[in-house]
């Protein structure tokens, strides 16, 4: 099998369940911001210790990607086909990640000021994911259908990094108290 097509030489794209758009339109855009998101994420992942806790969370979240990014190449006409979960972003996975956050967050003491980046390679990694996911999230807005938990996802996502960030940086309170 070969990996180009051709199909995209005239400046276009497919989209998922059909259609094509340019690749510069809103909707290649949105997805290609959170391709470049997962991509980060890859790299803070690549730092992780291989099949430790950071490594499996972010795993799991770099396949939630792909159902984003699946949601997003859908145009509205064909919504209609995507599966939860599958390729279509739900409340669960959105809730999912909120437990991330409250379980990460409650393993140390939140910063009280503003953070700079930077305190360990693995932490500036993450920082960087963040960023990159914000970005996503202010494109994606333009298109994202109300009754997509997309947008939600993506701000979870980034809180959920700037608490992994924020672990990978301190100490934990329980190798405090130990």
């Amino acid at each position: 099998m070969k990996i180009y097509t051709r199909k995209g030489d005239d400046g276009t794209t497919g989209l998922l369940y059909g259609g094509r758009v340019a690749k510069d339109s809103p909707r290649p855009e949105a997805y290609g911001q959170v391709d470049e998101a997962q991509a980060s994420i890859g790299v803070a992942r690549a730092q992780a210790e291989p099949g430790g806790e950071l490594d499996a969370i972010l795993t799991g979240v770099s396949r939630d990607l792909w159902v984003l990014m699946a949601d997003l190449a859908t145009d509205a006409a064909n919504r209609h086909k995507l599966a939860a979960g599958t390729t279509l972003v739900t409340d669960e996975m959105v809730t999912s990640l909120e437990g991330l956050v409250d379980d990460i967050g409650a393993r140390f003491e939140m910063p009280r000021e503003f953070v700079i980046p930077g305190g360990t390679v693995i932490a500036a990694h993450l920082d960087v994911a963040r960023t990159v996911v914000r970005r996503a999230e202010r494109v994606a807005v333009s298109l994202a259908p109300e009754s997509t938990a997309a947008l939600a996802y993506l701000n979870r996502l980034s809180d959920l990094l700037w608490v992994l960030a924020r672990w990978q940086e301190g100490v934990s309170l329980t190798s405090r108290s130990a």
